[in-house]
């Protein structure tokens, strides 16, 4: 047999676009009315189509589009002539020997057994020939979970030697429904070859007949990944393939394409070639398990390779982990994330989760915070002879400067030591976000009480006195919903503002206006946010509220809360009597 990618071995355009047969209304028609196989198994339902031999209705039962408990399931892969059209297609391109209707292609109307049904137990065999001493065979079979395995097998029963090569196609008919297009996100093109990652936006990929092949030399994979949802075509390794991708503008079809490598075949041999067909919800421990070949078991083991710690190169597919989108700060988003799921699965809530891991974080951090806590105590206890250094110093900045320098050092007294907490909270805010936006477990997932959704903003209202008055609440991400915040952003604020009160308020005016207004801004700026992001952010103020108060009296410096807050209302009574 050659080598997978000889000079000349097929014919011009050998690589068929579906959406081509697909723009005429015969061709829809056609597909309607082709038999099917059902599909059926514990977590998918859906069938396949007979004509191409399309994986092409496919929908997932343990997901709902709404809250609702009448919303209908999510659907994942369509049909031709429906909304949303989205499918797997499989066939093999003609090299020396053949002409394109001596293969099977995206139309080929292919036979099924009578009453054939995949499901995990019950593998399918589909079968074409094509008149000419070639007989087509494409067994399909699908786990407990959503990855199919595709079998593409071809026998010479004449007289001359032919060569041809296998593909895999993923068509999607324009840009499918409810793409967010937010920076936080990638949807559209996904790909992984020998270790690198391509995500390409779909209004990025390129034209017809204007991209260029990936090689794939010993691993890799394909497809087009939607927020919580992904289809993605997996060579078997070390076979080789070339990966493509590209926007059929005149037809508004977004293609990827494995091709795997040219098979020649002598009168009387057959060949097979397997690939798979991951298509479902992205869980992190369902992808995570694909990658590692399902042989995670132990729990030291699964703990260092959910770090990313373990050098182990398990058998399965190579970086599938990376097909969710862990963002920028993936050294911190993959960890926090593995921590969530472990709390998650020992308490059974996902709100308390992340409770819990507000806590775990915090005791990581707390070196850092007690220093900085502790420097910011000595600061208080050194404000009197700060204010004698003023009055000497006068107008004399540089004298100023350099007496308070001296002081500082003296004292041994970081002032910069101040900034830490906040500095170690904005990558581990930013990857948290990201985590609960990017993560399908975090979707519908309930808290407590109108908690319903951790991934959505608080869904109470002032507008309508939190569900007291008899009318809705305004739409989320709605300017009356950015105005009418819920029950946990106003306790948001509410926290960040007995955390200024633990110091006395500044003495410079306009720094003094800034601490002020402070809190109720970040109120309504994170009143739309997810609201497990909310929760963490008010047990992270709550925590560190105590830290902060205990510290400063383990130090010799009380922290007069309530008197500090008589006097911003004793100021605010004041400036309204003026």
């Amino acid at each position: 047999m050659p080598g997978p990618w000889p000079a000349k071995p097929l014919k011009p355009h050998p690589w068929p676009c579906p959406g081509q047969a697909a723009a005429s209304g015969a061709t829809a028609a056609a597909e309607s009315t082709a038999a099917r196989v059902a599909i059926e198994s514990d977590r998918i339902t859906g069938s396949i189509s007979l004509q191409g031999g399309r994986i092409d209705q496919l929908s997932l039962k343990d997901y709902r589009e709404t809250l609702d408990a009448g919303s209908d399931i999510v659907t994942l892969l369509s049909p031709i002539g429906s909304e949303n059209v989205y499918y797997a297609v499989y066939g093999w391109a003609p090299g020396t020997g053949l002409n394109a209707d001596q293969v099977p292609g995206p139309n080929t109307v292919w036979s099924a057994p009578a009453g054939a049904e995949l499901t995990p137990n019950s593998p399918v065999t589909l079968s074409w020939n094509n008149g000419a001493g070639l007989e087509f065979f494409r067994t399909i079979s699908v786990d407990e979970d959503y990855m199919f395995s595709v079998s593409q097998s071809v026998r010479n029963t004449g007289a001359a030697q032919v060569a041809l090569a296998p593909y895999g196609i993923l068509a999607r008919h324009g840009e499918p429904a409810g793409l967010k297009k937010f920076f936080i996100l990638h949807e559209g093109l996904i790909a992984m070859a020998d270790g690198t990652l391509t995500e390409t936006s779909y209004d990025d990929l390129d034209k017809a007949g204007q991209h260029t092949d990936i090689e794939v030399a010993e691993s890799g994979w394909i497809g087009f990944t939607d927020h919580f949802w992904m289809a993605t075509m997996v060579p078997t390794e070390g076979q080789g393939a070339k990966f493509s991708a590209f926007h059929d503008e005149a037809r508004d079809i977004y293609q990827t394409t494995m091709r795997l490598g040219t098979q020649t075949l002598q009168p009387g041999q057959e060949i097979s070639v397997s690939s798979q067909l991951f298509a479902g919800a992205k869980e992190w421990e369902t992808i995570r398990n694909y990658e590692a070949g399902k042989k995670l078991d132990p729990f030291f083991t699964s703990l260092m390779y959910g770090l990313g710690m373990t050098d182990a190169a398990p058998q399965g597919v190579n970086g599938f982990l990376d097909s969710i989108d862990w963002g920028w700060f993936f050294f911190l988003t993959k960890p926090i994330f593995f921590v969530l799921h472990e709390l998650n699965a020992a308490i059974g809530n996902m709100g308390l989760a992340i409770i819990a891991l507000t806590i775990v974080i915090k005791i990581l951090v707390f070196p850092l915070a007690y220093k900085s806590y502790a420097s910011m105590a000595k600061m208080k206890e050194l404000q009197p002879e700060m204010e004698k250094l003023k009055e000497r110093a006068g107008d004399d900045r540089a004298r100023m400067q350099k007496e308070m320098m001296e002081l500082y050092k003296r004292e041994k007294v970081n002032p910069a030591s101040g900034c830490l907490p906040i500095l170690i909270q904005i990558p581990i805010f930013f990857s948290l976000y990201k985590v609960i936006f990017v993560t399908l477990e975090l979707r519908h997932a309930p808290f407590f009480g109108w908690l319903r959704d951790l991934s959505a903003p608080d869904p109470s209202s002032i507008f309508n006195l939190f569900g007291i008055l008899p009318w809705a609440a305004p739409e989320p991400q709605s300017l009356l919903a950015t105005i009418f915040i819920g029950i946990l952003p106003i306790l948001l604020g509410v926290s960040m503002w007995l955390q200024q009160k633990l110091n006395p308020a500044p003495t410079d005016a306009t720094q003094k206006m800034i601490f002020a207004w402070m809190p109720w801004v970040f109120m309504f700026m994170l009143g739309g946010f997810a609201s497990g992001l909310v929760v963490y952010w008010i047990t992270n103020n709550t925590i560190t509220f105590t830290q902060q108060y205990l510290i400063m009296r383990s130090h010799g410096y009380k922290p007069d809360v309530f008197g500090n807050i008589r006097s911003s209302f004793q100021r605010g009574a004041k400036s309204a009597k003026k």
